[in-house]
């Protein structure tokens, strides 16, 4: 049973930062691709970033270009999504999500979702 459990959530000012972790214990080998989507009160899922664990190349969506940067600790089947310069609109839920089944990360397809963590970004 895999499991990804997100940590690193918080209430910041905008501006601030907040670094996001996300932790997957189980089946490894998992990470053909792990990505953060976030989702915020009456709005669509939105995928935030992505990394293919082999190459370590990474994707992210065009609003956190920048901003965001998502890395990862094989060692520690951890991934990370550092988050510097944070907005009001970067409040949301966001989730980790692991091993994509889609052709590409962007359209939500994975296996493996944790729980979620909360970023709130007050003005």
């Amino acid at each position: 049973q895999v499991q990804l459990v997100e940590s690193g959530g918080g209430s910041v000012q905008a501006g601030g930062s907040l670094n996001l972790s996300c932790a997957a214990s189980g089946y490894t080998d998992i990470s053909n691709c792990m990505a953060w989507f976030r989702q915020a009160p009456g709005k669509e899922r939105e995928g935030v970033a992505a990394i293919y664990s082999a190459t370590g190349v990474t994707y992210y969506a065009d609003s956190v270009k920048g901003r965001f940067t998502i890395s990862q600790d094989n060692s520690k089947n951890t991934v990370y999504l550092q988050m510097n310069n944070l907005k009001p609109e970067d409040t949301a839920m966001y989730y980790c999500a692991a091993d994509r089944r889609g052709a590409s990360w962007r359209d939500g397809n994975f296996g493996y979702w944790g729980q979620g963590t909360q970023v709130t970004v007050s003005s």
